[in-house]
């Protein structure tokens, strides 16, 4: 008896050290990309005399607030504004269009399983937000010029709660799945398991995390959009429609 406890304790503590391994790798993945990719695009425009430069981050990316992915993209934010650079940093909230992540993933969970499971049980509001509005606000900052060392949030025209854009993804491809409130833990748990076992994982743990705080307001609070780059598309059926059949011509 003492021997089996003897092995099953030390199966649980290679089983921590696996799983800490593995949560390193995915930090230090996040940071490769996210911080030392930028300071390495910083340092190519500055060698290529290139003066202006622009940055896709995230809405709310922000320090010290326990998230690899957000605190790495902010890390990103602070190098491009200490670059010396003229630059925007573009802070975007869910982007949807043709091989995105919001209508992909919304597209196969709904085709694999009947039932959709939401984060928290309180509805968590978003803004989708079209590529082509947010290509137009890059195109203002890089090729007219706009948009000079500003720090801008950019979110849809329309607050949906996450029910809402599946029900809408759903009518576009035929489902009508069972909408039902699972506790934010439960997602976190399935989120760190899917990392692990799928490539393509259908939520990860910064995804869950993005959704259990709403993607409406950015923060920190950013400069305004003017007016005339304001996103503009809605999140509509006609649009989804398009998106999704690109996708699937493609």
């Amino acid at each position: 008896m003492l021997g089996r406890l003897r092995t099953r304790s030390a199966d649980a503590r290679a089983s921590r050290t696996a799983r800490a391994s593995i949560e390193r790798a995915g930090r230090r993945r996040i940071r490769r990309v996210h911080v030392d990719g930028t300071h390495r695009v910083i340092e190519a425009a500055r060698q290529a005399g290139v003066s202006r430069l622009a940055l896709m981050s995230f809405l709310r990316a922000r320090p010290a607030c326990g998230s690899p992915y957000h605190e790495s993209k902010w890390a990103a934010e602070e190098l491009v504004r200490a670059s010396g650079l003229d630059y925007t940093v573009i802070k975007a909230g869910v982007i949807y269009g043709a091989g995105d992540h919001l209508l992909e993933h919304a597209s196969r969970a709904l085709k694999m399983l009947p039932v959709f499971a939401l984060v928290g049980r309180r509805p968590r509001p978003m803004r989708p937000v079209a590529v082509e509005d947010v290509a137009r606000i890059l195109i203002a900052s890089l090729v007219e010029g706009r948009l000079s060392r500003r720090t801008v949030a950019v979110t849809g025209p329309e607050e949906l709660s996450l029910e809402n854009v599946v029900q809408r993804v759903g009518c576009v491809i035929g489902r009508r799945p069972w909408i039902v409130p699972l506790p934010v833990a439960c997602h976190y748990a399935l989120g760190w398991v899917m990392e692990r076992v799928m490539a393509a994982p259908l939520a990860s743990f910064a995804q869950v995390r993005m959704l259990a705080e709403g993607l409406v307001e950015p923060w920190p609070p950013c400069d305004p959009l003017p007016d005339d780059l304001r996103p503009a598309t809605p999140f509509d059926v006609e649009h989804i429609r398009r998106a999704v059949a690109v996708a699937q011509s493609g």
